[in-house]
């Protein structure tokens, strides 16, 4: 992905979910994917999640939400990701998105990739072919790694949780509402109800 999140150079901050432009519901259920996955650790593939309106879940399925800890106190107002199989480690997350839909009663949806970031003064020196570029940025002896969750809503909310692996502390996670546009336009792209050839519906909720 040649979009580099927007992240201030002088290091990780806390997570502002207080920001009058973020949706709390969708902030909460990105920080929950976020706490989720940094709990097992690095190098892992990507990861794509279905954010269901958590009091029709409950309405639902009740015998999953009980399963989940979920009832009718918890739900109001909030967002339960639901992690989804599929995505193929051989081809890239920006990718896999471009073929993915969902059903009408998914509000939302999020992913979860590890990146390598380099600092501004690179971007000249990056090659145009993306194995490559990621070959170059891997190997580059400033380069940064970070893992980004994002998620966005129909009702076009976004928000993201990024963690960089030199301050892999719960404190140290970078949040905002548009840290990664390009990723963010992609997902909310998946939550269309008007899709091109080739997109295949993802009703594994």
């Amino acid at each position: 992905m040649n979009d580099q999140p927007h992240v201030e150079q002088d290091g990780p901050e806390t997570p502002r979910v207080g920001d009058l432009d973020v949706d709390p519901a969708l902030a909460a259920a990105v920080l929950e994917i976020e706490q989720h996955v940094a709990a097992e650790g690095w190098d892992r593939p990507a990861r794509h999640f279905a954010l269901v309106d958590t009091k029709q879940l409950v309405e639902r399925e009740p015998a999953l939400a009980a399963a989940m800890g979920l009832d009718d106190a918890a739900s109001q107002g909030s967002l339960t990701p639901v992690e989804q199989d599929g995505l193929s480690a051989s081809v890239p997350l920006e990718r896999a998105l471009e073929t993915i839909s969902w059903p009408a009663d998914v509000t939302g949806c999020a992913a979860v990739v590890e990146r390598f970031v380099l600092p501004p003064e690179a971007d000249g020196d990056i090659p145009e072919d993306p194995a490559e570029a990621a070959a170059y940025a891997a190997a580059h002896p400033a380069r940064q790694e970070l893992r980004m969750v994002a998620g966005a809503t129909r009702a076009g909310a976004t928000y993201c949780a990024m963690r960089f692996r030199s301050h892999d502390d719960d404190t140290k996670v970078v949040g905002g509402a548009d840290l990664v546009p390009a990723l963010l336009e992609l997902l909310t792209a998946t939550l269309t109800d008007e899709h091109g050839d080739g997109h295949e519906e993802n009703d594994r909720t």
